[in-house]
């Protein structure tokens, strides 16, 4: 990989200095953006340690993000048909139930892990081939297509794809590991896992709440994430079997540290389009001012450049995904580099959203030089369930 030398001028990098480094690099996730254009925010201060399980949407999109995130991705072992699993989908509700709750799951052998709950969410979302593997592709909805694999990705077997997806969330470690293996435990008989993903990413007290936590690369992360509530970002409407459920895309994004680390703090503040300290678009004053792309230099080169990362992630017709990325830092090999980066979970109602702001992240973004997406996976996340009844239902019922 080439590193742009500390001397690079501005008219470089936006005449294609950069721009060729990004193509001969590995490229990220669209949305991507480890710097915050489209990332998430916490929302409000958590008002209590539980989040209710029941609902007509599924705690975990929404919900203020916790400090420990686990995606575990499950495949589905042969001949298991659509009775079968909604039996275990079933029996998964119900765990997710009395853990959410602060009791412990059925036949848990450390009830005492239980509580306290810090927060505990379990969502579930579903591959675009377990409908295929069912034989119920004709439940499957039209318009969720999996996600293409784009130029600058390098993609890894290991991290992509699944059938059956549990996210599990809270703000204590223990609790995610002791809802996880109970979850696991729960699905073994029909289902192996294909990977699991650990993440972590500042939260309160670390951080203010509502305020603007930082990522691994040392950006402000999360800035311009819209509210998940908004009318058509990410909850999906109608009467169809999904309505009130969404889209999940899962990016594995490698930071390639040993050569973010080597540009200076100006470079990456025009990599970014945003300033280092502050977070604030280079056109503005503070970090959630409205970006200014139509203003130019001296030179009357744009102050923000075109193939900046937040120029980049904005697409002209206003569609917008809902981020809630996780930091992750698996292991240090022994000449000092890191296996780190960011597990990058956008939520949208039309995946369509997704591929479009990841295609063009992908064609021009100069953040491309510095990070790699290595895995890629999509799931329906289907709408939540009451009392008495599970995930899932509306789909597998």
């Amino acid at each position: 990989m080439t590193d742009p030398s500390p001397r690079l001028s501005r008219r470089g990098m936006l005449t294609g200095g950069l721009a060729a480094v990004g193509g001969a690099a590995v490229a990220s996730t669209a949305t991507l953006a480890l710097t915050g254009d489209d990332g998430p925010s916490a929302a409000a201060e958590p008002s209590a340690t539980t989040v209710p399980f029941h609902g007509k949407r599924q705690a975990g999109v929404a919900t203020a993000p916790q400090a420990h995130g686990t995606f575990v991705s499950l495949a589905m072992k042969p001949d298991v048909d659509v009775e079968r699993f909604a039996s275990v989908l079933r029996l998964l509700s119900q765990d997710a139930e009395r853990l959410t709750e602060g009791l412990p799951a059925l036949g848990d052998t450390e009830p005492e892990l239980a509580k306290p709950v810090n927060r505990l969410t379990i969502t579930f979302g579903f591959g675009h081939a377990l409908f295929d593997k069912l034989g119920i592709a004709d439940r499957r909805p039209a318009d969720f297509t999996p996600v293409p694999e784009f130029e600058h990705d390098q993609l890894d077997e290991a991290w992509n794809g699944g059938d059956v997806l549990l996210q599990i969330c809270a703000d204590d470690p223990t609790t995610v590991s002791h809802a996880v293996r109970m979850c696991v435990k729960d699905a073994r008989s029909i289902a192996e896992v294909k990977w699991v993903m650990r993440g972590f990413r500042q939260a309160p007290p670390v951080v203010e709440p509502g305020a603007t936590p930082r990522n691994l690369m040392g950006q402000l992360d999360g800035t311009a994430n819209p509210d998940p509530d908004d009318e058509g970002v990410v909850w999906r409407d109608g009467s169809d079997s999904m309505a009130d459920g969404t889209t999940l895309v899962i990016r594995r994004i490698r930071a390639e540290m040993e050569a973010w680390d080597a540009v200076p703090p100006v470079s990456k503040e025009q990599i970014m389009g945003r300033r280092l300290d502050t977070g604030a678009p280079l056109t503005g004053e503070s970090e959630h001012d409205e970006p200014d792309f139509s203003v130019t230099d001296h030179l009357h080169l744009p102050v923000i450049a075109p193939n900046s990362h937040i120029k980049r992630a904005r697409l002209d017709d206003g569609r917008r995904i809902f981020r809630r990325a996780y930091n992750y830092d698996d292991h240090i090999l022994s000449d000092g580099t890191g296996d780190v980066g960011l597990i990058f979970a956008a939520y949208q109602a039309d995946i369509g959203t997704f591929v479009d702001i990841q295609a063009q992240l992908d064609a021009a973004d100069m953040l491309n030089a510095y990070v790699t997406a290595v895995g890629s996976a999509e799931f329906l996340i289907p709408p939540g369930c009451e009392e008495g009844g599970w995930v899932g239902e509306t789909l597998f019922g």
